[in-house]
């Protein structure tokens, strides 16, 4: 009796013509369960839907766990490991030689707020076209669970040891120097996360997420507050987030006069459902006083805090030539001997 021979199923491939194993990377070397194998997931999730080329990825990082997760997603973007706390100069560089690049930059709450905070500062100033991911978990955890600058006062250690240091809000910081897409969210909330990393890939401008992704090792006990537990009890979403990308036209019901529509640069629709009826996040006052009220109740705030689609990013604001620098001859970046005496001599 013949048999009928199966034919293998196509995998299913997005607008690119990309299946969505080709936007993963190599098995994680973290701890089973970590929060930053979640966030490397959603970000996998999110440049499939996204329509990404990873060609066109750069992934710098630093130093610590959260700076190893680039090597998890997207294995034919490109990587970069940083001197520990200097991913953004790193950044920053690469972005203005080849503005056509999507820089997706992944730190930890010891590399940003602890040695990189002076360029993390800087970076955030300058609003250039970033998505900055803090996989935050109030510790180091590659040197044993110390607490970081992140970590809640009155937060506990394993050994427990009470933290009596003030935490850094790098979302506060972030909205008052100048970035133009803030947020925080969790790695155990897919749906959220997912939205706000679609939306960061159409913002043209300084995204920074602070993720809070629980240290299963060092810091996912009794009294820490960046627990699995402690974010499933006090998490305090600010809306109900929904993206609807330029090409992918979707209806979605939400109460009448309850939701803020924000158009993205490339017309992509970022589409805020108020769970507060006062909140807007395009205030940026009111961003930063929300977020000081949720420091003040012990609230753990996350949802989109601010959203600026109108300011220029730091390459418009230099007047840069719309070609990557790394495409123009030598004959036009090089300057002649006669240009090099005029400085020269302007110098005497």
């Amino acid at each position: 009796m013949a048999t009928t021979p199966t034919s293998t199923p196509v995998p299913k491939t997005n607008r690119i013509g990309l299946s969505i194993a080709e936007y993963k990377g190599g098995k994680t070397t973290l701890c089973a369960g970590c929060g930053h194998n979640a966030i490397s997931e959603r970000i996998i999730d999110a440049m499939y839907e996204m329509g990404v080329s990873p060609e066109r990825v750069i992934k710098p990082s630093g130093i610590g766990c959260s700076s190893k997760a680039p090597a998890y997603f997207m294995s034919r973007s490109h990587s970069f490991n940083a001197v520990h706390g200097r991913m953004p100069s790193v950044a920053t560089g690469a972005m203005l030689a080849n503005r056509n690049l999507i820089a997706l930059g992944v730190s930890g709450d010891g590399d940003t707020a602890s040695i990189g905070i002076g360029q993390f500062v800087h970076l955030m100033r300058r609003n250039l076209p970033i998505i900055y991911i803090i996989e935050d978990n109030g510790v180091y955890g590659l040197t044993k669970g110390q607490f970081s600058a992140t970590a809640d006062l009155g937060s506990k250690l394993k050994t427990g040891v009470i933290n009596d240091l003030p935490p850094i809000d790098t979302c506060v910081l972030a909205i008052q120097l100048g970035a133009t897409f803030v947020g925080r969210s969790f790695s155990g909330d897919k749906r959220q996360l997912h939205s706000m990393l679609k939306a960061a890939v159409a913002h043209n401008g300084t995204v920074m997420l602070d993720i809070v992704s629980p240290c299963v090792t060092f810091n996912d006990h009794e009294g820490s507050t960046k627990s699995y537990k402690y974010m499933k009890d006090h998490e305090e979403p600010l809306q109900d987030i929904n993206f609807v990308p330029v090409f992918e036209e979707i209806n979605v019901e939400y109460d009448p006069g309850t939701t803020v529509e924000v158009t993205m640069h490339d017309g992509s629709r970022l589409r805020l459902r108020k769970l507060e009826e006062d909140y807007d996040a395009t205030d940026k006052i009111l961003a930063v006083k929300r977020l000081a009220e949720g420091h003040a109740k012990g609230e753990v705030l996350t949802g989109v805090f601010y959203v600026n689609t109108q300011a220029p990013n730091f390459i418009e604001m230099l007047n840069m030539t719309d070609n990557p620098l790394t495409t123009l001859p030598e004959s036009v970046v090089r300057p002649g001997r006669e240009v090099l005496e005029q400085v020269m001599e302007e110098l005497r």
